[in-house]
């Protein structure tokens, strides 16, 4: 066998390997029936670099008592990630300090919020794109995938996820999912402190 040919097998053996390892890892990594993606925008140009809102977010700033209900899901635990990739499968969030993590349930839905706190608005831009394509946020409590709707935005540095599921019917997922968005009203309160 001559080398080169030698060499190409390997080659390919090796695209095997990881193609395939990938998939096995990866195939039950759940992503949402729905998602929808927002870029930042200039309302957010005070807080588009850590650098202007440098103090990181607290559980109690994100998750306070007025968001333990929001629709008709209760807020069942919070988490705080230092390494935000260990929230994320199948893309990484390049320049990330911290993520919070908030886990809600309800009778028919159950939803989780997640909020990354970016280097800047390019990273947070590029780590909604990445959901979009290449993976998602880990469930921080397991739900049917399957007719589960999520948004992604990105406002100056930082990005929320929101994302529910359940048996609730479409129309309810869907207020279930405005009303979990909602909590991406803390983005709002740093932009006014940076002004």
């Amino acid at each position: 066998m001559s080398r080169r040919l030698l060499i190409s097998v390997v080659i390919a053996g090796v695209v095997a390997v990881a193609a395939g390892g990938w998939w096995w890892f990866h195939r039950d990594a759940p992503r949402p029936s729905a998602f929808h993606a927002e870029p930042t925008s200039a309302f957010y140009a005070a807080i588009d670099d850590r650098k202007n809102d440098a103090a990181p977010l607290t559980p109690q700033e994100v998750f306070t008592s007025a968001v333990k209900t929001v629709g008709d899901m209760r807020l069942e635990s919070t988490q705080q990630f230092i390494d935000c990739d260990d929230v994320l499968w199948g893309a990484s969030a390049s320049g990330c300090t911290q993520a919070l993590q908030g886990v809600y349930k309800g009778d028919l839905t159950t939803g989780q919020f997640v909020i990354f706190n970016m280097g800047d608005g390019r990273g947070a831009d590029a780590l909604v794109s990445a959901l979009g394509e290449d993976g998602f946020v880990r469930q921080g409590v397991a739900f049917e995938a399957a007719g589960s709707r999520a948004q992604a935005r990105a406002m100056g540095h930082y990005v929320t996820v929101s994302w529910v599921g359940g048996s609730a019917p479409a129309q309810e997922l869907l207020a279930a999912l405005v009303a979990l968005d909602g909590l991406g009203r803390v983005v709002q309160d740093r932009v006014v402190a940076a002004t």
